[in-house]
């Protein structure tokens, strides 16, 4: 399995689910999209009984629910599973799932795509254009809200960080940005620099 700094990661940013992301992206062999396909199954098998995902092989805490760790980066993962692999409903239904752990604990205390409130919304467009139902949309609508209605005054008052790089694509308010952008057409959303 990768290694990053000697751990294996499983998340989007710098794992697994990365990893499989960008494979799916091409065409494979039937001996690669197998190999694709049992990882992801794998990785589906061992999430945490709350549905979370681990940050990395061997790792109990269940605690992180970002893009680059937890369910969000690996549902983006699935819902391209879903795709690709049309016929194998359980990725269709593991990204389902992984969208109600979201629901659940998704409200960060960070603005941003990476590990952030944006980038949790942004799973539920990509659930929304994979399922058409309209509860992903309403959900993808209320984290936006959220941002909109009380980031500037949860920032300000130090109950909600902004990004070690305030500005930035993937900490702060460049994403926020993208996410406003493309909640207004959630169709033609994507995550930025992640789904294409």
């Amino acid at each position: 399995m990768y290694e990053w700094y000697n751990t294996k990661y499983w998340g989007a940013a710098h794992g697994l689910a990365g990893i499989m992301h960008v494979l799916m992206h091409f065409p494979l062999t039937k001996e690669d999209a197998n190999d694709v396909k049992g990882t992801l199954h794998y990785m589906i098998a061992n999430r945490f009984p709350s549905g979370n995902y681990p940050t990395a092989e061997g790792h109990e805490d269940d605690t992180l629910v970002h893009w680059c760790h937890g369910a969000p980066g690996i549902l983006l993962t699935l819902c391209k599973a879903a795709e690709v692999f049309s016929s194998d409903a359980i990725f269709k239904q593991a990204a389902i799932d992984a969208g109600e752990v979201i629901w659940k604990r998704g409200l960060l205390k960070r603005i941003g795509i990476c590990h952030g409130v944006s980038g949790n919304a942004y799973t539920f467009l990509a659930l929304y254009r994979l399922t058409h139902d309209p509860i992903h949309l309403h959900r993808a609508r209320a984290f936006s809200s959220f941002l909109y209605e009380n980031a500037r005054h949860l920032v300000a008052s130090g109950r909600m960080h902004s990004g070690d790089h305030p500005s930035s694509l993937f900490e702060g308010r460049g994403g926020l940005a993208c996410l406003w952008f493309d909640i207004g057409k959630p169709e033609d959303s994507r995550f930025p620099a992640y789904e294409l």
